[in-house]
């Protein structure tokens, strides 16, 4: 998320645990012929990466196999999932709960579940508009059975009566003969404040577009840094290769200090900075928020704020014009080139102009 005033003066043109990427790295292949990899909410394969205790905030890492055939006799089995719950140090924490509640809702189904009409009741049962089924989109792959991890839920934007969450997310899907498949998306859930909780009002899930023929050093080396952790549609973006170098080398360079959660790069974001006309940077490719940094997350008061504050001065020496946090430093190379307010309040924002 950016900065009002700064995208105003530029010109356009629980112990916390890494994300274990949905589309394991060993399945991007990279060579002269391109890319091969299943788009976001499609992808087939296992967890990857390292592993520890669940966040405060996030759930329990899901660690059952997929992929594997199941018994004789037997439906495949599918991983068992947690519900997301905000973790302490969120601001406005029911407005998070009630878009991720939609997702998991929209995003989970038994056998004789799949389908838009079903994930409409699924939605008429939280409350909210059977209609926003048909605005899921990736969520609603055709499968016999499918479920759905949230990872995070993340602010792209948050005024008095609206508010957009980015609703980071894994997905498992089961056909009828046992193939298991991986995958998952993000999705920019918009709400509005109504009485007795705030209301869901619409659905942008990301659409990252396919993958790229050939793909530039930056953006190679980024997806075998195994200090960048990447969600489905982040790293979609990636391998579309519409992430602007400058972002992937700010990102490698910070790979160097520290390990880090991106939530968003350029897909699932909201196209303006929220509540204003102004372009984002993120749909542009020249942005990129980061939720957990050395297994802390942003929005916990626990987290030492010598972390948080180091990683955003990193991130404005490693050529971001436009960085955000929970606080507002002082210095930097413009007198606004730091900044803060509750959409920033759990994630650091870094954006760039190249």
């Amino acid at each position: 998320m950016d900065s009002s005033f700064a995208e105003a003066v530029r010109q356009p043109p629980p112990s916390p645990v890494p994300f274990r990427g949905v589309l394991p790295r060993r399945a991007v292949l990279l060579g002269g012929a391109g890319v091969l990899l299943g788009a976001a909410g499609c992808a087939g394969g296992g967890p990857a990466g390292p592993s520890a205790a669940a966040p405060t905030g996030s759930p329990t890492p899901v660690t059952t196999a997929v992929g594997s055939p199941p018994a004789a006799g037997s439906p495949a089995a599918l991983p068992a999932v947690t519900p997301w719950v905000p973790g302490p140090g969120e601001v406005a924490p029911d407005v998070k709960l009630r878009a991720v509640q939609l997702v998991e809702a929209l995003g989970t189904w038994p056998a004789g579940g799949q389908g838009v009409a079903a994930a409409g009741a699924r939605a008429a049962a939280l409350g909210l508009n059977p209609a926003l089924a048909a605005q899921a989109g990736p969520l609603l792959p055709a499968a016999d059975r499918a479920v759905v991890q949230v990872v995070y839920a993340q602010y792209g934007g948050l005024l008095a009566d609206s508010a957009s969450v980015m609703v980071v997310c894994r997905q498992w899907t089961a056909q009828a003969d046992g193939t298991v498949a991986e995958g998952g998306t993000t999705v920019d859930v918009r709400l509005g404040r109504a009485q007795p909780r705030w209301t869901v009002t619409e659905l942008h899930p990301a659409d990252p577009g396919p993958p790229a023929a050939a793909l530039s050093a930056a953006a190679r080396a980024v997806l075998t840094d195994t200090r960048i952790l990447l969600p489905p549609a982040a790293l979609a973006d990636v391998t579309s290769g519409a992430v602007h170098d400058s972002v992937l080398r700010a990102m490698l360079t910070l790979a160097q200090t520290y390990t880090f959660q991106v939530t968003v790069l350029r897909s699932g974001h909201p196209l303006d900075v929220f509540g204003t006309d102004r372009p984002s940077d993120h749909p542009q490719g020249r942005g990129v928020d980061v939720w957990q940094i050395d297994g802390r997350t942003v929005a916990d008061p626990a987290t030492d704020h010598a972390l948080v504050d180091g990683f955003m001065r990193a991130a404005a020496a490693a050529g971001s014009y436009n960085v955000g946090g929970p606080r507002r430093l002082s210095g930097g190379v413009t007198a606004n080139q730091f900044f803060s307010d509750d959409t920033h309040h759990d994630h650091v924002h870094a954006g760039f102009t190249d």
